[in-house]
């Protein structure tokens, strides 16, 4: 198993995300968002093409490696009823830069939830459109040697593990990125409300045959407040220890990736920048904190 991260995490310019990953000691880098010079932080598959250029540059130059794409692609804030024609374009723009990149893993998913108010779904959630787009999404990409992973986030394969299984039947060569921590904060969409949270171990269990790549994070999910703290990888309810030491006996070979969210949340929105340098170091810090702990975690034990 090797390790890397969603270097955006440990902040948003390409040479704090390159800093991160050399402190670390790793060769690899997952990316997501990324910022260059005067340009704006944008998804590495959309920001222009001048600013594309530059963080590649600076990737290659570092001598990093960008072994796969935390795409946009069919995210939480991408809508079902949208036209197909954005998704469209994303993927071919995501290509393109990918192999620039030599990237060969991609993360996309199906869609945002459609919901009247929070948690309070719609009974028509478009299955069937649902899978057709990403039937598409998967043969595009793989079509061009690239492998598609959906993950277990807040979109319908992410709703409970009995969606994902029905995804899974639908398209029975489909691909996870399983991510540890998404579980601890996402309902239990199968269960009467007030939806429960779900259980990280038995979601894993679910779809262990057909993982690719994994994401660890944690956290602890406080019921009353509604609210997921997040933390240090094995200090949560994310099953990481367990899961981690069933992926190495069952022979795992692929990317642990690193998205700590312990001090930022990739969507939320209500974070503030009272203080943008100290918040810029408590982000880079705990980034390491976070990767160097995972390794301890990874170490086997004598």
């Amino acid at each position: 198993m090797i390790i890397t991260g969603i270097a955006d995490e440990a902040g948003d310019h390409v040479d704090t995300q390159i800093a991160a990953t050399k402190t670390l000691g790793w060769q690899h880098i997952e990316a997501r968002f990324v910022q260059v010079d005067a340009f704006e932080k944008g998804s590495i598959h959309e920001i222009p093409e001048e600013a594309f250029d530059l963080a590649a540059a600076a990737f290659h130059a570092a001598e990093i490696q960008v072994c796969s794409i935390g795409s946009t692609i069919g995210n939480w804030a991408h809508s079902i009823k949208d036209p197909f024609d954005i998704t469209e374009a994303e993927i071919q723009r995501c290509i393109k830069r990918m192999h620039k990149l030599g990237a060969k893993i991609v993360r996309y998913m199906s869609y945002a939830i459609l919901e009247e108010g929070k948690e309070n779904d719609l009974a028509d959630q478009l299955f069937d459109e649902r899978i057709r787009r990403c039937r598409e999404i998967i043969t595009q990409f793989e079509a061009e040697g690239i492998t598609p992973v959906h993950e277990n986030c807040m979109n319908y394969g992410g709703m409970s593990i009995s969606h994902a299984i029905q995804m899974q039947e639908a398209i029975p060569d489909m691909k996870w990125v399983f991510d540890t921590g998404n579980p601890v904060f996402n309902p239990d969409r199968s269960k009467p409300r007030p939806y429960p949270r779900q259980s990280a171990w038995e979601f894993y269990k679910a779809l262990k045959a057909h993982i690719a790549h994994v994401h660890i994070k944690d956290g602890h999910w406080n019921d009353a407040s509604s609210e997921c703290t997040f933390t240090m990888p094995g200090e949560g309810q994310g099953d990481v220890e367990r899961i981690l030491a069933d992926l190495s006996k069952s022979g795992y070979k692929g990317f642990i990736s690193i998205e700590p969210h312990v001090a930022t949340v990739f969507h939320d929105t209500t974070e503030t920048d009272d203080n943008p340098e100290e918040k810029a170091r408590e982000q880079f810090e705990s980034y390491v904190e976070y990767g160097r702990r995972l390794a301890l975690l990874m170490k086997p034990q004598s």
